[in-house]
């Protein structure tokens, strides 16, 4: 009876010594050097022209009109005029100056892998949960997850608009 014991803990040790010494909480890789936060932009719906005629020659690189405009959508989000940019030259200057008088950090992707790495080491989970390749990502990050509809109904109370949310899951 002893010496199944001892074999059963000796090829849990031999298994679990098989992994790699990064853990992954939902078992993404990348391909990349970090991820890119830009790279999912939602586009505007497609429209028919009148007519077919009457639509401008495509340029490459040029603006298209399903494409999204992100800077003139976050000075609307922000409660600005889109239309200022054209009457302000260097308005971008001016805007990247504002979000960066408290300083920047050059390396900040490097830094946050970094943290992220030795957060997920210390919650890579239980030995049977790294021995099944049981995804414990929720369960790591549940104390920094945000409860969106008790802060939706936070901000009701206090007076501030909300648009439309989606219904409580039941």
């Amino acid at each position: 009876m002893i010496g199944k014991a001892v074999c059963g803990v000796l090829a849990a040790a031999a298994l679990a010594a098989c992994s790699s010494g990064d853990p992954k909480l939902l078992n993404l890789t990348s391909t990349t050097e970090g991820p890119d936060e830009f790279a999912i932009v939602p586009n505007k719906p497609l429209q028919a022209p009148d007519t077919y005629a009457s639509l401008p020659t495509p340029t490459p690189g040029g603006f298209n009109r399903s494409d999204a405009s992100p800077e003139a959508e976050a000075i609307i989000a922000l409660g600005g005029r889109p239309e200022a940019l054209n009457d302000i030259p260097g308005t971008d200057a001016a805007i990247v100056n504002t979000v960066t008088r408290y300083g920047v950090t050059p390396n900040i992707r490097a830094t946050l892998a970094a943290e992220d790495l030795e957060f997920r080491r210390k919650n890579d989970g239980r030995l049977l949960e790294r021995l099944f390749n049981v995804s414990v990502y929720f369960k790591a990050y549940r104390r920094m997850s945000l409860d969106q509809y008790a802060e939706l109904e936070r901000f009701r109370r206090l007076g501030v608009r909300t648009p439309a949310a989606p219904p409580q899951p039941q």
